[in-house]
């Protein structure tokens, strides 16, 4: 496996003419990820970020010709918005092999490794970057408003997020709809209203809940979280508001503070509040209108200095409709409503949340996993019904159990590797007709299985009856 790593940084750079000498046996090189892939355009800096050697392509990708980057600082073009952001910049700051998408001036969208090339004592004497142009079949982005619009937002975030700078919240994005909310965020960051998520689970409502508070004056008290869904009716009214001494038998014999009284001050999520009991919707609804509470046991009332987020992924308009939600809690809460679309419908941001957990999960158990082009394209396909959170857990399955540093299409389950996957049957052989039929049908079941979960939506996808179905699972 090294002999083969040797030969292939050996070729590519040949290719570029970026060796100093004729021999690489003095350097400490990490190519590995470059095997068996197929890159786009290759990259060379010097130590000092220099461009010293690039691909032809760049012209299609950067909008400029090797001999117009050739000699420039990656750290000039990237102030000058050729490329956001420099991944040879990120990669001489942290001394490591860095992964990143980067947006062009031209629209594109890449996907890059930048690799340190090292002398002896490990010294960065060079930076190789293979490049690959994931860009949505539709076209590029045209230059203008879109592009301005993805520098502004995409670009930003994503020197933000793989710098560290972003992680507090994970409130990472690209697409014109996040950035519409991110935008509508901050505002109310900087106001006291009460504010409603909606969304469905998984989507980020508690991320977008997390970023008000801590871009907001109360930043520095307490942010609770409480999933409504999670608490007995019978308990909820206590964890709410507490109870005095002896409220009830069993009870602590000094009291307890609710959440109301532990975010003082602060925020507090009201997550999946549809849930909630309808005697303490009435209970909510005096909070919203006075700011009062009353402890369980107790005889006067409380002040309640909190900001209340409220979340939920059922609509709460139709909730309303049937009589399971209050119509004048509704309209306290929808004071300013937030909507998150599904990830499904936003895929420019599903590559650099991808980018964004693998760095997560390198850093958590020591890996140092890299994703190659058409597994990010792969995501892009996905439907992913759990949303973000289908997704984190994607990435963090796939940086434990892959066997190497590169995450290839082979690596992903059937239901996400779609069309795109190496494992569909490759016939090799000669076999009966009737044979490969059943091989076939045997693959399309097992992944339909596994997507759909049930034998009445995978027939459904596969367009046959469910008792089909059924009859060729008991042959598999």
């Amino acid at each position: 496996m090294e002999t083969e790593a040797f030969d292939t940084v050996q070729s590519a750079s040949r290719a570029l003419d970026v060796a100093t000498s004729g021999s690489f046996d003095e350097y400490e090189l990490d190519f590995k990820v470059i095997l068996g892939s197929n890159y786009d355009v290759l990259y060379s800096s010097d130590a000092d970020g220099v461009t010293r050697k690039v691909g032809e392509a760049c012209k299609e990708l950067w909008g400029l010709k090797p001999c117009d980057l050739v000699g420039k600082s990656v750290f000039e073009l990237e102030r000058d918005g050729i490329y956001q952001p420099s991944v040879t910049r990120m990669v001489l700051e942290s001394g490591r092999r860095i992964q990143s998408l980067q947006i062009t001036r031209t629209g594109r969208k890449l996907l890059v490794v930048g690799t340190p090339i090292k002398d002896g004592r490990g010294r960065i004497i060079q930076v190789v970057n293979l490049s690959w142009n994931i860009t949505d079949d539709a076209g590029p982005e045209t230059e203008g408003q879109n592009a301005g619009r993805l520098f502004d937002t995409c670009g930003r975030v994503l020197c933000d997020a793989f710098s560290g700078r972003n992680e507090l919240n994970g409130f990472v994005y690209a697409s014109e709809s996040m950035a519409k909310v991110a935008h509508m965020a901050l505002k109310m960051s900087r106001v006291d209203s009460t504010v409603l998520i909606t969304g469905e689970s998984g989507v980020g409502k508690e991320v977008i809940a997390s970023f008000i508070h801590s871009n907001s004056e109360r930043s520095r008290k307490p942010f609770i979280k409480v999933n409504c869904a999670a608490i007995p009716e019978s308990l909820m009214e206590s964890e709410f508001f507490g109870y005095e001494r002896g409220a009830f038998t069993g009870a602590n014999k000094d009291g307890k503070p609710g959440v109301f009284e532990l975010a003082e001050k602060g925020t507090l999520l009201l997550d999946e509040i549809s849930e909630t009991a309808p005697n303490i919707q009435v209970k909510l609804l005096r909070v919203l209108q006075d700011g009062t509470f009353m402890r369980v046991g107790g005889v006067k009332p409380s002040r309640a200095d909190v900001r209340i987020i409220a979340a939920s992924n059922k609509d709460l308009e139709a909730e309303m409709r049937h009589g399971r939600f209050r119509e004048d809690l509704f309209y306290r809460l929808n004071v300013i409503p937030f909507h998150i679309p599904p990830l499904r419908q936003r895929p420019d941001d599903i590559p650099l949340l991808a980018l964004f957990f693998l760095k997560r999960y390198n850093e958590r158990y020591d890996k140092n996993k890299i994703f190659d082009a058409k597994t990010i394209k792969c995501f892009q396909k996905h439907e992913w019904r759990g949303n973000i959170r289908e997704l984190q857990n994607i990435v963090e399955r796939l940086v434990i159990l892959t066997d190497g540093d590169l995450i290839s299409v082979p690596d992903l389950p059937p239901c996400i590797a779609g069309d795109e996957s190496e494992r569909a049957v490759a016939v090799n052989r000669i076999m009966p007709m009737k044979d490969a039929v059943n091989m076939v049908e045997r693959q399309l079941v097992l992944m339909a299985m596994e997507k759909y979960g049930t034998t009445t939506r995978a027939a459904e996808a596969l367009g046959v009856d469910q008792s089909t179905i059924s009859r060729k699972l008991r042959k598999v």
